[in-house]
């Protein structure tokens, strides 16, 4: 069972990782609580910032709403990790019409999909969401 350290420590990983795909680059607390307290009616110290990048502390579920919005990521994964929230679409994002019919490569894959059991699902939908953030984030 993970712990309370263990917790914060993951939560400043998935923060990390949020920052790096986002369009302003934040390298320090100071920059992070800057940027934050432009979203926020809350203002945060770079004190509170830096606790938050090394795993000593997790902000409020209101912050971590404002972190989440900022940022385009879910507040769920961005509290715990977990994935099987849809990410909101884009302002103004249209899917091109290929990616609404599937190949047949596809369709035997969800076939697959479907047959798994719900915790295997979710696992296998975790991955999916991580890879594409890791796209976002490492793009060649």
């Amino acid at each position: 069972m993970p712990t309370e350290l263990d917790e914060k420590k993951a939560f400043a990983s998935r923060l990390k990782q949020a920052l790096k795909r986002s369009s302003k680059k934040i390298e320090t607390a100071t920059e992070l609580s800057t940027q934050f307290n432009l979203r926020s009616n809350e203002p945060i110290t770079p004190q509170a910032a830096g606790k938050w990048l090394t795993g000593m502390a997790r902000p409020t579920i209101d912050k971590i709403n404002t972190l989440a919005d900022w940022l385009d990521v879910s507040p769920e994964w961005l509290r715990f990790g977990v994935t099987d929230m849809k990410r909101r679409p884009a302002k103004g994002a249209k899917l091109p019409d290929d990616a609404i019919q599937p190949t047949a490569e596809e369709l035997e894959m969800l076939r697959r999909l479907r047959r798994l059991s719900e915790y295997r699902r979710q696992l296998v939908e975790g991955v999916i969401e991580q890879f594409s953030l890791d796209g976002e984030i490492w793009k060649d």
